[in-house]
């Protein structure tokens, strides 16, 4: 069934160009393919743009557990491209290859640090359920406070939109990487 196509660079209109500037302005001139799929709606590109770069670089999480979240929800959803882009970030920020692994085969991770336990049982619990019971929720809280639970909650959000956005506009893997996830 066709989708709808990729905006193609050479196609833009001026308002998809102002909107292809900001973005590249706030990602060091890089536009990820997920902007281009969105960028029908110029303004819709560039606002999604500015939201994740909050929650990804702006947000009260340790790097560590907002990856986490990140792979959790990319996870649960399949989401190739986004499982690509945020293992080595996972990394980066400290999250055991082992977790990682874990979560790649859909099994469950165990986990050492008690807040990356916590932050994969109340992202899990999100996506599997839609809602979050008190245990896992006072648990989250108890952990990383309020802020943090506010945070949480809506960086799975925006990566539960950023996954629904590159499965069905079926955005491809870079040239030459292999899928990782198995449905």
């Amino acid at each position: 069934m066709k989708r709808i196509p990729m905006v193609k660079f050479a196609e833009l209109t001026a308002e998809q160009w102002a909107a292809y500037d900001a973005i590249g302005a706030s990602r060091d001139g890089q536009v990820l393919e997920v902007f281009m799929a969105l960028m029908h709606s110029p303004e819709l590109s560039r606002r999604t743009q500015y939201l994740g770069e909050y929650l990804r670089y702006l947000n009260c999480l340790a790097q560590n557990l907002s990856e986490l979240a990140i792979l959790v929800t990319a996870r649960h959803w399949n989401c190739e491209y986004a499982w690509h882009y945020h293992v080595p970030d996972a990394l980066e920020g400290g999250l055991a290859p082992d977790i990682i692994e874990a979560l790649r085969t859909g099994r469950r991770p165990d986990f050492e640090d008690a807040e990356e336990a916590a932050v994969y049982a109340y992202v899990d619990e999100l996506q599997a359920n839609r809602k979050i019971s008190d245990e896992t929720y006072q648990r989250v809280l108890e952990a990383l406070g309020a802020k943090a639970i506010a945070e949480l909650t809506a960086l799975s959000g925006y990566y539960t939109m950023m996954a629904m956005t590159l499965n069905e506009h079926r955005v491809p893997l870079p040239a030459g990487a292999e899928p990782q996830l198995s449905g």
